[in-house]
């Protein structure tokens, strides 16, 4: 197996609106009407917190594996917190996440104890989990057992 990999997309923009080619998929991002888009796809940053949930999915899906971890499915709810003057341009306040917080939910038998150390393991392997916490996000995982 390689040991790197090159992740790459090509994309068109049509006013707030990108449409973007990732391999045979296409994603459209776009702005609500309210921030000049016209509403065709999700936010960016919306996009973003998705794709921290897909990964931390994709992840904790091989660690279970790993760890004879009995994983029946994980349910996100994730939120994210910025301060919007940052992105509209005022000075010294940060255009990015201030916090994130991760809820899951996780369709197990096994003990929350078993649950913990899965998300454990899972973050320090997802590769957007390590790229928010790279950035000195506040990240608040809180994974129970349903």
């Amino acid at each position: 197996m390689a040991t790197k990999t090159k992740v790459q997309i090509t994309s068109e923009s049509k006013g707030m609106q990108t449409v973007i080619n990732a391999g045979k998929h296409t994603i459209t991002i776009d702005e609500p009407a309210d921030m000049g888009g016209n509403d065709t796809g999700a936010d960016p940053l919306t996009i973003l917190l998705s794709s921290l949930a897909g990964c931390e999915n994709v992840i904790a899906n091989m660690v279970a594996k790993e760890m004879s971890f009995d994983l029946q499915g994980i349910e996100f709810d994730i939120k994210g917190l910025l301060d919007l003057r940052g992105l509209m341009g005022e000075e010294g306040v940060k255009p990015y996440f201030e916090k994130v917080t991760i809820n899951a939910k996780v369709k197990t038998s096994e003990s929350q104890e078993r649950v913990n150390e899965l998300q454990s393991k899972t973050d320090k392997r997802c590769p957007v989990f390590t790229t928010f916490e790279a950035a000195g996000i506040e990240l608040v995982p809180n994974w129970v057992k349903e």
